[in-house]
């Protein structure tokens, strides 16, 4: 028990003699290093308050036009014009040493530089702002930039020329437009043409021109002014009825997964691996404190919103009877770790200094080498987190809102994130094409109750050595923890490192404090809610088949020489393997991003298109002259292209319809227009994994260092998730979700549509591989 002692400052006894204190010099050393690191932390963030709030100026640039101002005096020559005297004759009268006339010369020059140095700061931002706003570039063909986005990007980049911080840019960045009524209701009846025969369509209009004319006008004047007032007139909204109000469970419903580097391993030792890559997290969790990672940026040029990345670490979704909460918490010192049953507590620091990677290793090989059996109840315990929301937040109300079952449902939501140990060992095998697949169930949901799902990330540890994430969906986007992983996967391979022996570098200090195990008094009647959380999150997981595939024919350097993007090119391989899989197209949805605009998180793009239909169609047939088939691509291709970029400029439609929706809720106004539309069902939604955020190396350099990108559970029963990855030049990882439960769909039989659909429309243009 000598690490219990370790754990508090003093100890007391009561004897007859009175009494008796004894003190621990090594906790009450950890206990002052532990709150000045914290003070370090406070100063840094208003030390990074100040830099970003005079962002694009700097302390420096404010000393140079005090000098400048000072020496124009000194020279006889007043660049004020005499608001320097005016200042100086408004001081106030007094006496004392520091009331010379030199001094309040020198005062009323510094007060008239500050101010010329703040109305600076704040042209040089609304200058960015306006510019920022401008999105013709993004319309625009490849080669042929016009003068006028030439010299936009020119002045972009001499106003955002100073090295920034993460959230440099982000009052500079314009609000996310509304767009007009009209023009949304048009691009909607265009989306929809293509799905409806001409009665439904007629049927459709009426009800759109109905809604356009006289419902509408009044529900855009809400949302305009809550435009003006609120940052992002979408985003909270988004988050709170689509992920915090939902009921269902979060597994398979909500949360996605994101794979590891699939074709090199660093090391087969589970604690090693996991002890690098959690020192990695941690070092850019102080990066993110401290603002040190450099804002992604659109084509170089183009700032992107980074307020999503500020739930990433210390972040819990709280369950509620009617809506969830996230918590996210400024700091936090340990993780929670789970292991045949039983949760840990493993702290980060020692004292003010992060674990070296070895020092992790040992405390995670710690809890792999403990004997001890799960607690009644608690084995399954996080299966809680797999059932229905309102299932969760009543058992959390009535069994673990006090004792010791809040103290360690406390070190578990306020962990910086959570650890799962797993025993089996999913790896992909290039010769097995189930091994993906079965590597995806496992990050995807696991067993149901080896998942913390509320915690803003999971990362889960297999016996291996081979690692994943399980991401909760509320707080960020896909694109954020993309972001912090291919940071930490950079530097466990090239920066880290590890022995000959696959062990971390390093010699461990064994005298740390051993992982504290949790202690839970679990009564019967919360062991049998536990229980029908399982069977509910079990009847979801075996629900789904996912089939995860990688398609070697070709990459996006082969696709390039069709002339069109990549991500058109898949996208319309989805509608051909669709329409060959069922017989008919459906409303698809493509996940775009919004983050040119401040708080901007997501936006619909509807794949599903007139002019793609007309190519599947042509290419059913089977009767067109190749030419034909590729002018038709080429349209298709173009449409989608133009939908993405309108999407990304605030132009969609979905969020838009959306909240009009909400504000007729609000207001108490009926609309059949707007309930048809929001109750329409997404039978083929789809999204592209963002990679290559960081330059971490050089991917021509080391081509095998590739993720395979990650997944998510079918949005409708009766439909498929289709998610991808444009690895590189060379090839492309697929991960398809449908329902076992529906007769219509089969995952891997789509799956095998849409490999026939690339090789068929690259047949077209003939940029197969010879040897494909």
């Amino acid at each position: 028990m000598a690490e219990a002692h370790q754990a508090v400052a003093f100890q007391f006894t009561v004897t007859p003699d009175g009494v008796d204190f004894r003190l621990s010099r090594e906790a009450l050393k950890h206990i002052y290093l532990s709150g000045i690191n914290s003070w370090k932390k406070r100063l840094i963030r208003i030390k990074n308050g100040i830099l970003r709030g005079v962002y694009p100026g700097s302390p420096t640039s404010w000393l140079v036009v005090v000098m400048a101002t000072v020496g124009s005096s000194y020279c006889k020559v007043d660049i004020s014009m005499g608001l320097v005297c005016y200042i100086q004759r408004c001081l106030p009268e007094g006496c004392g040493p520091y009331q010379t006339p030199q001094t309040r010369a020198l005062l009323s020059m510094v007060v008239f530089s500050t101010g010329v140095w703040m109305t600076g700061i704040f042209f040089f931002r609304q200058t960015l702002k306006l510019l920022l706003s401008y999105h013709g570039w993004m319309f625009e063909m490849h080669g042929q930039t016009s003068h006028f986005t030439k010299v936009w990007a020119i002045c972009v980049r001499l106003l955002s020329s100073r090295r920034p911080m993460l959230y440099s840019f982000q009052t500079s960045l314009p609000k996310l437009p509304v767009p007009s009524v009209p023009a949304t209701i048009q691009r909607y009846l265009e989306s929809v043409r293509p799905l409806l025969d001409d009665a439904e369509y007629y049927r459709m209009e009426t009800l759109a021109k109905d809604f356009q004319e006289k419902t509408a006008p009044r529900l855009q004047k809400y949302l305009v002014l809550k435009s003006w007032w609120a940052t992002n007139y979408v985003s909270d909204w988004w988050e709170e009825y689509v992920y915090l109000r939902s009921r269902a469970p979060l597994v398979v419903n909500s949360n996605y997964y994101v794979m590891d580097f699939v074709f090199i391993q660093n090391t087969n030792i589970q604690a090693a691996r996991l002890g690098n890559v959690v020192h990695a997290m941690i070092m850019y969790r102080r990066k993110l404190d401290r603002e040190e990672i450099k804002p992604v940026m659109a084509q170089g040029i183009v700032p992107m919103c980074s307020s999503q990345m500020e739930r990433m670490f210390n972040t819990t979704r709280i369950p509620g009877k009617d809506s969830d909460l996230l918590q996210h918490l400024s700091d936090s010192r340990h993780v929670a770790v789970y292991h045949k049953g039983r949760f840990f507590k493993v702290w980060l620091y020692e004292g003010s200094q992060l674990l070296k990677p070895c020092d992790l290793e040992m405390q995670f090989q710690r809890i792999l080498d403990d004997p001890s059996p799960p607690q009644p109840g608690e084995e399954k315990l996080a299966a809680l987190t797999a059932g229905g929301r309102a299932e969760w937040a009543q058992a959390r109300q009535a069994f673990f809102s006090s004792g010791k079952n809040k103290a360690a449902l406390d070190a578990i939501e306020r962990a910086a994130f959570f650890v799962a140990l797993d025993e089996e060992s999913p790896h992909y095998d290039p010769e097995d094409e189930a091994s993906l697949s079965l590597y995806g169930k496992a990050l995807l949901h696991g067993n149901c109750y080896n998942r913390w799902f509320d915690k803003s990330f999971t990362i889960i540890a297999f016996k291996n050595g081979q690692l994943g994430l399980n991401s909760e969906h509320a707080w960020a986007d896909a694109p954020i923890i993309g972001h912090l992983w291919e940071f930490v996967l950079g530097t466990d391979t090239f920066h880290l490192g590890y022995t000959e022996t696959g062990h971390c570098l390093g010699k461990p200090n064994p005298m740390l404090m051993a992982p504290q195990r949790l202690q839970w008094d679990i009564p019967e009647q919360c062991r049998a809610i536990i229980e029908s959380s399982y069977q509910v999150a079990k009847a979801l997981a075996d629900d789904v088949e996912l089939y995860c595939f990688q398609f070697l024919p070709f990459g996006k350097g082969l696709i390039k020489k069709c002339r069109t993007s990549p991500d058109a090119f898949v996208q319309i391989a989805l509608q051909l393997a669709h329409f060959r899989d069922r017989g008919k197209f459906c409303l698809t949805y493509e996940a775009s991003m919004t983050r040119m605009f401040r708080e901007g998180r997501t936006e619909t793009v509807r794949s599903c298109t007139s002019e793609s239909t007309a190519f599947v169609q042509a290419m059913v047939e089977g009767s067109h002259m190749k030419a034909d088939l590729q002018d038709l691509f080429r349209k298709a291709s173009k449409k989608h292209q133009n939908m993405y970029r309108l999407a990304m400029t605030g132009c969609g439609i979905d969020r838009h319809l959306f909240c009009l929706y909400l504000v007729s809720k609000y207001l108490g106004v009926n609309s059949p227009f707007l309930a048809e539309v929001l109750s329409e069902p997404w039978r083929l939604s789809t999204s592209q994994t963002a990679q290559f955020q960081i330059r971490m190396f050089d991917p021509n350099k080391y081509p095998k260092h590739l993720g395979a990108g990650g997944g998510f559970g079918p949005v409708a029963d009766d439909g498929y998730g289709v998610s991808y990855m444009i690895a590189g030049e060379n090839t492309i990882f697929f991960h398809v979700s449908s329902k076992f439960s529906s007769s219509e769909t089969n995952a891997q039989r789509f799956g095998n549509h849409i490999r026939q659909a690339l090789l068929d429309i690259a047949d077209l243009f003939q940029v197969r591989k010879a040897d494909s």
